[in-house]
């Protein structure tokens, strides 16, 4: 099990995750194309930032007859877009072979989310580590669920006095000093 953490690229097969997750595959039959990925790379914000991962998201635009290019999304998401005639997985493999021999001694991972198992083998054997969409997807869903559930705690409504938003010990005091207590 690949546990993705700090200290680490995550790259994304765009089409491959939008045709996995059936959140966004329903946003791609109902809206089209462009909102399954923009729903896509909102969710991958969240998600990164949270994780403290640099996410490159990779789309296929080897139909399109257009030179490949980066947009930055984000301060933690990029998104790719390939060139005529090249495929997100020719993308990603190249990317992976081409980042250990830039940079021999990092301690950065690589995390490929796919399930295409071809895939998976070609840049595991290249040293990268591999997730499939649907782990992907339950990674982001526990992750929303803890951020919630964090965020809830840090704003859990105290009442309407600013007694209750207090820590007890400053609470006690407060009390001691009210009733006149040392």
């Amino acid at each position: 099990m690949v546990s993705i953490s700090s200290r680490a690229i995550l790259l994304v097969d765009g089409y491959n995750i939008i045709g996995a997750w059936n959140s966004l595959k329903k946003i791609r039959d109902k809206d089209g194309l462009e909102q399954a990925r923009q729903s896509l790379l909102d969710t991958l914000v969240n998600y990164t930032g949270y994780k403290a991962l640099e996410t490159k998201v990779v789309f296929d635009a080897h139909y399109q007859k257009t030179p490949g290019y980066k947009e930055k999304y984000s301060d933690s998401v990029s998104v790719h877009y390939t060139s005529y005639n090249e495929t997100a997985d020719t993308y990603i493999e190249k990317y992976c072979a081409s980042f250990k021999r830039k940079n021999p001694y990092t301690s950065i991972r690589i995390i490929v989310a796919t399930s295409d198992q071809a895939q998976r083998h070609t840049v595991v054997g290249y040293g990268a580590e591999w997730i499939s969409s649907q782990k992907l997807a339950q990674e982001v869903d526990f992750t929303k669920k803890t951020e919630r559930r964090n965020h809830r705690s840090r704003n859990k409504p105290q009442g309407r006095f600013l007694f209750n938003s207090l820590d007890s010990k400053t609470q006690q005091a407060l009390t001691q000093m009210r009733f006149g207590i040392r």
